[in-house]
């Protein structure tokens, strides 16, 4: 079942290439194994992000064991998270679709390689994570069949990270007070969102949010409730907003040659067991969220986070009707712009019953 899959790697990354080399032709699709007592398939896996949780306790524990023990043993992974496999994020679609990375879970927000991809979590979309899940059913039908027509790729499942919110280290009421602010925000989504606001865009890593902020160079910083905890900034901000800005979605994906040469009976058993995985991930990325904002306000609810002394601030019915107004007004249209007149097609088929927005 082995399969070489060649192709020009001279666009990838020195380190995509490096990974590449590495792998070899094991990575081309899965290696059979003709030893008596060893499995008869062995799939490599590229997962989320490493320090995440949906890769810790859901993506690397199926794929590493419950796998093994749900095939009694004939179907065994390995599994490297994607951050540690030397591929950067505009490459790993294309390295999917050729076959030279099989299976992989691919950034879906941001729109890395298709604009239109950004579409169900644009930022100031989901405010909750009720509306995240409204979106991801309204525009899931199109990503898989596009994922399918246009790259030959089969989506087994669609992840989400915990929300991104607005931790600031200025008195905040509300949304209103991000005005005259520096806030560091991940993409021109957000950006827009931001700028809508009256503040100043600082689109930068995450790795630039602590140093940023000590610097004074960025008043607040848009990043996950538990990613922000994890790195400090319960010591360096004092104010954080709940409302989710935009959360982060990723599918899982499999090539599409390589998904229909693995065995029939392991094909039934990844589409039976991949959805509960995403249901786990999806109910961890929610109690993250919630959890992220207890241990920044130093709530007796804190579990996974250090406890931290933050003012939360509530989101008001003002909140919500800024929040919808520059949606409609400046983050819908902007991203039209940017992704293209097919964009607006595409925002009216999935998204505009769900969001009561239509593109123009």
């Amino acid at each position: 079942m082995a399969n070489k899959i060649g192709f020009d790697m001279s666009g990838l990354g020195f380190r995509g290439r490096a990974w590449l080399a590495l792998l070899g032709t094991v990575a081309a699709m899965a290696v059979p194994v003709r030893a008596a007592d060893a499995p008869a398939l062995r799939l490599h896996i590229v997962g989320g992000l490493a320090s995440l949780k949906p890769f810790t306790q859901h993506e690397k524990p199926f794929w590493e064991t419950e796998l093994p023990r749900l095939s009694g043993g004939r179907y065994t992974a390995e599994i490297v998270p994607f951050d540690r496999a030397g591929i950067r994020a505009q490459e790993a679609l294309t390295l999917v679709q050729l076959g030279a990375v099989p299976f992989a879970t691919i950034q879906v927000s941001g729109g890395i390689k298709d604009p239109e991809l950004s579409a169900p979590d644009l930022s100031g979309l989901n405010p909750d994570m009720a509306s995240m899940r409204r979106s991801l059913a309204a525009f899931r039908p199109w990503l898989e069949e596009t994922m399918r027509q246009r790259y030959g790729i089969e989506v087994l499942a669609v992840y989400v990270y915990p929300a991104q919110v607005l931790f600031c280290n200025k008195p905040l009421a509300g949304l209103k007070d991000v005005k005259g602010l520096r806030v560091r925000t991940s993409g021109p989504a957000q950006a827009d969102l931001i700028e809508a606001l009256g503040g100043k865009a600082v689109t930068t890593g995450f790795n630039d949010i602590v140093p940023y902020l000590k610097r004074d160079e960025i008043d607040c910083a848009v990043t996950g409730t538990m990613s922000g905890n994890i790195v400090g900034l319960p010591d360096i901000t004092t104010h954080i907003h709940p409302m989710a800005i935009s959360w982060g979605l990723s599918m899982f994906a499999a090539n599409g040659a390589a998904w229909n040469a693995l065995p029939a009976d392991l094909r039934t058993l990844l589409k039976r067991e991949l959805p509960r995985v995403e249901r786990e991930v999806w109910d961890e990325s929610e109690r993250d969220t919630a959890d992220g904002i207890a241990c920044n306000i130093g709530a007796p609810t804190c579990k996974a986070g250090k406890p931290g002394h933050m003012k939360e601030v509530p989101t008001s019915p003002a909140d919500e009707r800024l929040r919808r107004e520059i949606f409609a007004a400046t983050v819908l249209p902007r991203w039209l712009q940017r992704c293209g007149p097919q964009c607006a097609a595409v925002w009216n088929k999935t998204m505009a019953a769900s969001a009561g927005i239509r593109a123009r």
